[in-house]
């Protein structure tokens, strides 16, 4: 039988109601991060298909997550062993995503994130962030209703995991084995705020093609670097750097990087940029992409 923290699991239910008052839906946790209560479907075999509660009784995980605060003291009276809580993604009124950059990986998820953000041009607005035994941090962004965002691990980059739609983040002040989870300071308050749309983009599968387009000839590499140069020079003062890099980048995924690096180059002497500031942007973009 688990063990019981009185402390500790008092502790966790008094964050959760917070939680739930803020409209985030949660769930009780054991110390392992692992929900706190057994599925009622462990020792029936002949369950037909997976039961999302419709049966009533408790165990199924985020399924469970209210943010009723009745039904959350139920929860937790029914694991009092429970020492932290999770925080159900995708559920309104926030449609939670979670940004989780590991440290466990050994990849420096911090620095892979702020790479992805110079390429795809976004940023990651102020919101809550919170932080985890192991040096790690969690981002919380909120997603917009008509979306779902899946669950992912490295897929983004080596590091960042996505917890999304059917997932759920360890909330602040739950206890694990490891330690606390706490808030950077100055961020508890905040709103989760709105996931920036290149960032979405990321996080989502494309749609599947219903029929596949017939096969049509490839265009050369200038026309096919034409909106690249465009973008170029559309650059005001202060995005020009960040454009032609975003561009080169563009282009050497694209094949085309060699053959469209003088054109690029021009663009961004025509906007401003000296040639030595445009070839040391353009060389960034290709060891970046793995052309250099």
């Amino acid at each position: 039988m688990a063990t019981i923290d009185r402390h500790a699991s008092t502790l966790a239910l008094a964050h959760a109601l917070s939680a739930a008052e803020r409209r985030l839906a949660v769930i009780p946790l054991s110390r392992t991060k692992l929900p706190a209560l057994r599925s009622p479907h462990h020792d029936d075999p002949g369950t037909a298909g997976p039961c999302h509660g419709a049966c009533g009784r408790l165990g199924h995980g985020v399924y469970d997550a209210s943010t009723d605060p009745r039904r959350v003291r139920e929860l937790f009276a029914a694991a009092p062993w429970a020492t932290g809580y999770g925080i159900a993604c995708g559920l309104p009124p926030h449609h939670l995503i979670g940004v989780d950059l590991d440290t466990k990986s050994g990849a420096d998820a911090s620095a892979a994130l702020r790479e992805l953000a110079l390429r795809h041009l976004f940023t990651i607005p102020e919101t809550v962030v919170v932080t985890t035994p192991s040096g790690g941090r969690h981002i919380w962004l909120a997603g917009p209703p008509d979306t779902v965002v899946p669950n992912s691990a490295g897929r983004l980059a080596p590091g960042i995991d996505i917890r999304g739609a059917g997932g759920y983040l360890v909330g602040p002040g739950s206890r694990t084995e490891h330690g606390v989870y706490g808030t950077v300071p100055g961020t508890a308050q905040l709103p989760p705020a709105p996931c920036p749309p290149a960032l979405l983009r990321l996080l989502t599968p494309p749609p599947r093609a219903r029929h596949a387009a017939p096969p049509q000839a490839a265009p050369e590499p200038a026309q096919q670097g034409h909106g690249l140069v465009q973008f170029v020079l559309a650059a005001h003062e202060g995005q020009r750097n960040t454009r032609l890099f975003w561009a080169a980048c563009r282009a050497y995924e694209n094949g085309i990087g060699e053959t469209l690096a003088p054109h690029l180059t021009d663009a961004a002497l025509r906007v401003g940029l000296t040639h030595r500031e445009a070839r040391s942007t353009i060389a960034s973009a290709a060891r970046l992409t793995g052309h250099a």
